[in-house]
């Protein structure tokens, strides 16, 4: 299968990154002199940018100025024959090129085309640039990500990977129906509904006017406890409970506090979230006396699940994903 792709930025790439995983041949146009700009953004991994790096291992890349007849025709011979086009550039720029969907199914039926934009091909936004941050405020994760004084954005890219994933599985849906119809069809992502997809558990919290969740740090907003919590030795440590089976065990086995199991402040998850501040102090009050490695133990012992807190650094060195072969050195 042979995808050739007009991309820059994260979610075209990363889409494009995963079926080249796969084994597609991914031939990826830039633009002559500066390349995808993503190129530009550090320098931190061995002299390429890092999200560079990260989402176009496994391609082709060629220089075309679009702007000239000669290199509109060698897209055009590169289109015909591709099994996927994928685009994200600027809102309206790929229509102007004689890219759009239309232009190219009467000459190409067989050709899936993926369009990746902000906002969508229509609608009172359809022209506005669009960058991860800003979607991330416009679909209203800020507001519900952070601490009670402050919004924080995530710390990765998430519009433009669930975008770029979206797009991915759209891309691999279409190439089933072609299996069956014969015919190619149109894929359109845009960042804002990629994003207000992963925001329907507060969508529906607040249905009908209701409260949102608040923004708890990195504690769970309407779940409790599932968040950090500091033991005697100063570590913190990360925990979850999900029902009340575990918060029974919980109670039983790592606080050694039977009692509180029925305690009507916390009696069930609605009110230890109502009560996670006086929950907070009684949890804590017993890990002052445990070190992290004690609390772990507990934990453990009850089945209850927990996790360190690591820092990015660690992830190179994890022994699970060096048990399950995650990472590869790989020829360039």
């Amino acid at each position: 299968m042979t995808v050739v792709t007009l991309e820059h930025a994260i979610a075209a790439p990363f889409c494009t990154r995963q079926l080249a995983d796969l084994g597609a041949r991914v031939i990826k146009v830039e633009r002559p002199g500066v390349g995808d700009f993503a190129r530009a953004y550090d320098h931190r991994t061995r002299g390429l940018a890092s999200h560079f790096v990260w989402t176009n291992r496994s391609k082709e890349s060629l220089t075309l100025d679009l702007k000239q007849a000669a290199a509109q025709d060698v897209l055009g011979e590169l289109v015909a024959q591709a099994d996927v086009l994928v685009q994200n550039l600027a809102p309206g720029a790929a229509a102007r090129m004689g890219l759009s969907f239309d232009a190219l199914h009467a000459k190409y039926p067989r050709l899936i085309v993926c369009d990746i934009s902000g906002y969508g091909g229509d609608g009172p936004y359809r022209d506005k640039k669009a960058y991860d941050l800003l979607i991330q405020s416009e679909a209203a994760f800020l507001s519900i990500t952070g601490t009670p004084d402050e919004p924080c954005k995530a710390g990765n890219s998430i519009a433009d990977i669930a975008a770029g994933m979206y797009a991915y599985t759209g891309i691999l849906s279409a190439l089933l129906q072609r299996g069956v119809t014969g015919k190619g069809s149109h894929v359109e992502i845009s960042m804002l509904e990629a994003l207000a997809e992963w925001m329907g558990f507060p969508m529906y919290y607040a249905y009908d006017g209701q409260q949102p969740p608040g923004r708890n740090g990195a504690a769970h907003a309407t779940i409790y406890p599932y968040g950090p919590f500091t033991a005697g030795d100063g570590r913190v440590v990360m925990l979850g409970l999900q029902n009340e089976r575990e918060w029974k065990v919980f109670c039983d086995i790592v606080l050694r506090r039977p009692d509180l199991a029925t305690d009507p402040r916390f009696d069930a998850n609605v009110r230890r979230s109502e009560n996670r501040a006086s929950l907070k102090a009684v949890i804590e009050q017993v890990f002052a006396d445990l070190t992290a490695q004690d609390v772990i133990a507990r934990l453990d012992e009850a089945q209850i699940a927990n996790a360190a807190v690591n820092q990015v650094g660690d992830l190179w060195t994890h022994p699970q994903l060096h048990a399950r072969g995650r990472f590869r050195t790989v020829g360039s």
